[in-house]
């Protein structure tokens, strides 16, 4: 079976392919699968719908948001979870496996036992190599075949063609993708000329999403209520509470009502303005981002906007949007909290004849050594937008070519949404050092991190040739001249222990 998987900040959504429909497949009657860990203290964790089953018992603590946490994290990064240290990329491997379990035992689409599951994923627009390649892994290890990764808003862009193609002209051949999901922000432009895609350009905030509308009009009922002292029991059932209400709100929606039993307190109530008074400042920083994505094209050739993401069903969002842009070419997928899974599976289906070109979301670059050691300089490697290859093409590759000045090379790989003055700036993601040695009584050496680094008159001529692959990830493997002697690094974000 194919399959389009959109694993998202608060819900998993699996759409697939089946004779040119691509419908969302439900678990247990229900169209969404809970991304959801649950865990307790003797150490047993439940995924997704088992662990939304125990979420409010005694005794299992349970993390929410998990996919934000992948953002910063690394192979080794750990989360505290009831009293114990997990490996993330353990916690989402076995979130994974048990989507894939459900898909087979607790779903309605249809699978033969042992069947194989062929899937596209997804990543945001803004995800740094790292999170692209500890997705990718996890979904490998928890035994789905991956045959493509793809940006969010891209994807969601296959189901805008698949439903508006007629909206597309020779004058408007430019699409906006607004991806408003739980925890991230993206916006991409893509340029649609008969079934080719071209992503233009691509912007996106890191922590931006549902989540953060959830804790604001929290904000405003735990002020208003005077509930700053409730305990965090009832404090988390009442963020599901107003979590519940908030996605009952629509465009008629006059006032915002709150069940407050779980405190003891009666109703709350207040104008649905103060609702949206409250999230404005989101919703704001949405449409500076609009800004620079559509900075280099006219209106006029603007198709349309396209709203998805699951927050994208809020109402002030389309309000915003249909105030600065119009109420014509402002439209909202039906599906908006499926639309990337089911853009996932219009890709896999090979009788829809898409194809779609990827760019290179972020900088990715290396700090040098300049001035003999006198200073530090940021060599960019590869520049965001750079056009990536198409699955089955040959990979981008870059090299660099110099005469090693060090007995060790000390390389400090970093990406960034932006570089201002020659220097990486906003979304800064470092990586792990990778430690090479040039000299060649090193090579066999374990212990590089603690030999003290020194300068060499005679170093040997050493290459770096960078290998980017369709999903956007990035391998570097060092050579050195005449020896031929090389290795090959995975860029991985650097560990830390999260709470």
């Amino acid at each position: 079976m194919r399959v389009g998987i959109d694993f998202g900040t608060t819900h998993t959504v699996v759409a697939a392919v089946d004779r040119g429909n691509y419908p969302v497949v439900s678990f247990d009657g229900i169209d969404t699968w809970p991304s959801l860990i649950a865990a307790n203290a003797a150490g047993e964790l439940r995924f997704g719908l088992d662990a939304a089953s125990v979420r409010h018992e005694s005794g299992w603590s349970v993390l929410r948001s998990f996919k934000r946490l992948l953002t910063e994290a690394g192979p080794q990064t750990e989360v505290s979870l009831a009293g114990r240290n997990h490996r993330l990329a353990d916690l989402l491997t076995g979130l994974l496996a048990q989507l894939k379990s459900d898909l087979q035992r607790r779903s309605n689409a249809g699978l033969a036992p042992g069947e194989t599951i062929e899937a596209a994923i997804s990543v945001p627009a803004n995800a740094s190599s790292a999170q692209r390649l500890l997705t990718l892994d996890s979904f490998v290890a928890a035994g789905f075949h991956v045959v493509a990764l793809l940006n969010e808003p891209s994807a969601a862009s296959l189901e805008y063609a698949h439903r508006y193609r007629s909206t597309i002209t020779a004058k408007r051949e430019y699409v906006l993708i607004y991806d408003l999901g739980g925890g991230t922000f993206d916006a991409s432009l893509l340029k649609m000329t008969g079934h080719a895609h071209e992503v233009v350009i691509s912007e996106g905030i890191q922590r931006l999403g549902g989540d953060d509308f959830d804790e604001a009009i929290l904000g405003l009922v735990v002020s208003r209520s005077d509930l700053q002292t409730a305990d965090p029991a009832a404090l988390d059932l009442l963020r599901e509470e107003c979590v519940a209400r908030k996605e009952a709100i629509g465009p008629q929606t006059r006032r915002f009502l709150a069940d407050l039993s779980a405190v003891d307190r009666p109703p709350f109530s207040c104008p649905i303005d103060d609702i949206y008074s409250a999230c404005a400042p989101l919703v704001d920083k949405t449409a500076e981002l609009l800004d620079r994505v559509l900075y280099d094209v006219t209106w006029s050739e603007v198709a349309g906007i396209y709203v998805v993401g699951g927050a994208g069903a809020f109402p002030l969002v389309s309000r915003m949007l249909r105030t600065t842009f119009g109420d014509k070419r402002v439209k909202r997928s039906p599906h908006p909290f499926a639309a990337t899974a089911i853009g996932l599976a219009v890709f896999l289906d090979k009788e829809a004849g898409f194809a779609l070109s990827e760019r290179f979301s972020r900088n990715f670059g290396v700090f040098r050594e300049a001035e003999a050691g006198a200073g530090v300089v940021f060599d960019p490697i590869v520049c965001k937008d750079v056009s990536l290859p198409a699955d089955g093409q040959t990979p981008l590759v870059v090299r660099r070519t110099y005469r090693a000045a060090h007995n060790i090379g000390h390389f400090r790989f970093v990406e960034c949404s932006r570089v201002v003055n020659g220097r990486p700036d906003g979304d800064v993601t470092p990586y792990d050092p990778v430690l090479f040695p040039f000299d060649p009584a090193l090579r066999d050496r374990e212990d590089l991190e603690r030999q003290p680094v020194g300068r060499w008159k005679d170093g040997p001529d050493v290459e770096e040739r960078y290998v980017i692959t369709p999903s956007g990830a990035v391998e570097v493997t060092l050579t050195t001249r005449p020896a031929g002697f090389e290795r090959t690094f995975r860029l991985e974000r650097c560990a830390s222990v999260s709470a």
